[in-house]
Formats: C-alpha cells, structure tokens, sequence
C-alpha cells in the first residue's frame, strides 16, 4: 500500500527536564500529551514509520522529560514535542510534582507551538486530568485535538458508538486510532501537517508590516 504521507526523515533532537533549557522554536512545534498507559510513543513511532524513534516501555510514566523529535515529511519540517506522561501513580511523589509546573510551563511559554494532541485510551475515555488539560488548553488558546488510542481493542461494531460518546462528552471531534494497523494515521498525519503550516505562517512578519526605522523609541 503507499504511504499517502511518507516521512523523510524522523530524529530525535534533544530531551529537557526543564523548560528553560529547551533552544528557541525553529519549526512549527506539534506536541503529544496522555496519560502514563494510552499508547502515546507508539503513536509517534506510527504517524513517522519508525519501530523504535520514541522510547516505549513495558512501565507507563517512561517518557520524564519534555523530547524532541525533528521530522521531514516532502518539504515541511516540523517538531514532534512528546511532553511526559501524567496520572502515573507509580513514580515517586517529587517527579509528579514536578511534571506538572513542567507541562504547564512548556504549553504556556512556547511560542512555536501551533497543535496540541491529547492522547486517552478509547476504552477509558476522559477523566478529570484529560478534562482539565483540554480546559487549560483552550483557556490559553491553543489548537488541540482529542485521540483515542487503542481502537482495534473494541469489537468493530463498539467503534464508531465509542467514538460518538466520547466525542459527546468532550464537546469536540475525536480521531480514533490504532498503533496496530495504522488506523487514523493519514487523517491524525493531514491534520498535524496543516496546522503546522497555519502556526509557521502565523509567525512569519507580513510582507507589508511597517518596519520600525533608525532612532525610532520602543
């Protein structure tokens, strides 16, 4: 079958614990957030075709620090952000605490950041962390779309129904998916791609602004 969207090329850039020591944004910035278990590196090792790009572990919470991914899909260069896990009781008190001003310090303070994926299991559905995210998200004004992981989990006839309610009680579209068959990937990859190129033009100067001149104040 061919690859209505083959990615050229996919790296891993860097890791941060903090997000003072992430570089300026150069490309659009995409990021991924979920709790610990949905699913979250499998799903960017099958929207970029590669088996082992994130880091995926048999113990939820693996992802603790903020990683960055550089892909190249035809001409566009984006920034896949995978942002770590939450609601993972296992890791210790201090490292939850920690993630979270962590999170809400990359969401608040990045300007390049042009999409936010929010990741749940479609067997689960929302919970109050889930529903407190996309409400942050929109109070700051952000671009996000709801995932639901794990689909060929159902029974094909509990899909579509599963999705509906889901969709219903978050009060927004939601794109099923699977990391087993690739279900979703063309739709959740053309969606990815187009607000890239909406948050990289959004950022670009107009041709026509007025340029400050020489000895101008402020």
């Amino acid at each position: 079958m061919t690859d209505a969207f083959p990615i050229r090329d996919a790296t891993f850039i860097m890791s941060a614990r903090d997000v003072s020591e992430l570089p300026a944004p150069t490309f659009a910035e995409l990021a991924f957030a979920g709790k610990s278990n949905v699913g979250k590196s499998s799903l960017i090792n099958v929207l970029t075709a590669r088996k082992k790009l994130a880091r995926i572990s048999a113990t939820p919470g693996c992802t603790r620090g903020i990683n960055i991914f550089r892909i190249e899909q035809a001409d566009t260069v984006v920034h896949f952000v995978d942002l770590p896990g939450y609601g993972y009781a296992a890791r210790s008190k201090h490292e939850r605490k920690a993630w979270g001003p962590m999170i809400e310090g990359f969401l608040r303070e990045r300007v390049g950041l042009a999409l936010v994926v929010v990741i749940v299991d479609v067997r689960r559905g929302l919970d109050e962390e889930d529903s407190q995210l996309l409400e942050f998200l929109d109070s700051l004004g952000h671009a996000s779309v709801l995932v639901a992981t794990k689909l060929d989990k159902l029974p094909l006839g509990k899909r579509k129904p599963e999705l509906a309610k889901l969709a219903k009680v978050a009060g927004r579209k939601v794109i099923g998916f699977s990391s087993e068959n690739g279900e979703g990937r063309d739709t959740l990859l053309r969606l990815l791609l187009s607000s890239a190129l909406r948050g990289h033009a959004r950022e670009k100067p107009s041709a026509n602004a007025t340029q400050p001149r020489d000895g101008a104040n402020g």
